[in-house]
């Protein structure tokens, strides 16, 4: 009785990953630093593929959507537990927060759709050199990359809705520095089981299915790259690939933790969150460049570039 006259919560408490200021203040310098790194990288990143025609490939178009989806999905939740990291006031509206859910979803789903395409573009090229070319064309390059994000919103908005559609009348403070499902269905005012069911089933079509195909596919890579007889050839092929299994562990590590295995300690949920939301997005770039032969020279020759063109118009 007293629950029914209860009212619905109109908006949410962010209590963040800590309430001590002195830790808000460092954390809010190392989560703007991540986040100016995350930005400058992926854009960056966007930026040489455009500019350099070697990297016109599908392998780099697959990575410039993926750089996309990285941008996004930081951007939906970085700037606001900035600024909750220097407010007193941590409230977040009923409607703010169920955007803010969708669109992590939609940008999070799609990477992993996207990450199990790249891994699908990789056993091609190394598979079946012969026929890449004429497996992927950029029709097929497109169609697989709407895919991904068609495959990102329809997981979405089949979580977000299932997460909103209970009612939130009891507490309305959030053990989180940004809207999750998990953290808003701890604060149901009913039976979740049936929502978390649905959650499960979703994560298995957007998770375990694409770790499943890239498991699959790069069995086949390292079966074919062991029986190359060029160490050069086996050389690049696991620096190519070594790149992209790297982000993939990173990444669905942290999302099976999250949504696929038995509830943890909210603390431990936090910093979960923390590394897939903040530190994946960052690091995604980087791998890429740092252990990328193409990006190193297609920078290489942007850098010559732009420094013959100030010396000419120094001379």
């Amino acid at each position: 009785m007293m629950q029914a006259n209860q009212t619905q919560v109109t908006e949410f408490i962010l209590l963040g990953l800590s309430d001590d200021p002195h830790t808000q203040k460092l954390l809010f310098i190392l989560f703007l630093g991540i986040y100016m790194v995350t930005v400058l990288g992926n854009l960056f990143l966007m930026f040489l593929v455009r500019a350099d025609s070697r990297l016109h490939t599908p392998m780099y178009f697959f990575l410039c959507n993926l750089s996309l989806a990285d941008l996004c999905f930081s951007t939906n939740i970085v700037p606001q537990a900035l600024i909750h990291l220097l407010s007193r006031k941590k409230t977040i509206s009923f409607r703010r927060c169920a955007a803010q859910l969708l669109l992590f979803l939609i940008f999070g789903c799609t990477q992993c759709a996207l990450l199990a395409v790249m891994s699908y573009d990789r056993y091609v090229a190394i598979c079946n050199p012969l026929h890449y070319s004429s497996t992927m064309t950029w029709r097929v390059c497109i169609q697989l990359a709407t895919v991904s994000w068609t495959s990102g919103i329809l997981v979405s908005v089949v979580d977000t809705t299932f997460t909103l559609r209970l009612p939130y009348r009891g507490s309305n403070s959030i053990a989180h520095f940004f809207c999750e499902a998990p953290a808003l269905l701890a604060l149901a005012s009913t039976d979740t089981q049936t929502s978390e069911m649905a959650i499960f089933l979703m994560g298995v079509v957007i998770l375990l299915i694409p770790v499943s195909l890239i498991l699959v596919s790069y069995g086949h890579i390292i079966v074919t790259v062991v029986k190359m007889k060029s160490a050069a050839g086996r050389f690049k092929a696991f620096s190519t690939c070594g790149s992209h299994l790297m982000v993939v562990i990173l990444f669905y590590g942290s999302g099976i933790i999250t949504y696929m295995t038995p509830k943890s300690s909210k603390e431990q949920e936090k910093l979960v969150s923390v590394f897939y939301a903040m530190v994946t997005p960052m690091l995604n770039p980087l791998i890429y460049s740092l252990r990328n032969k193409d990006v190193k020279g297609a920078l290489w020759k942007v850098a010559t570039k732009n420094f013959s063109s100030r010396l000419r118009i120094t001379h």
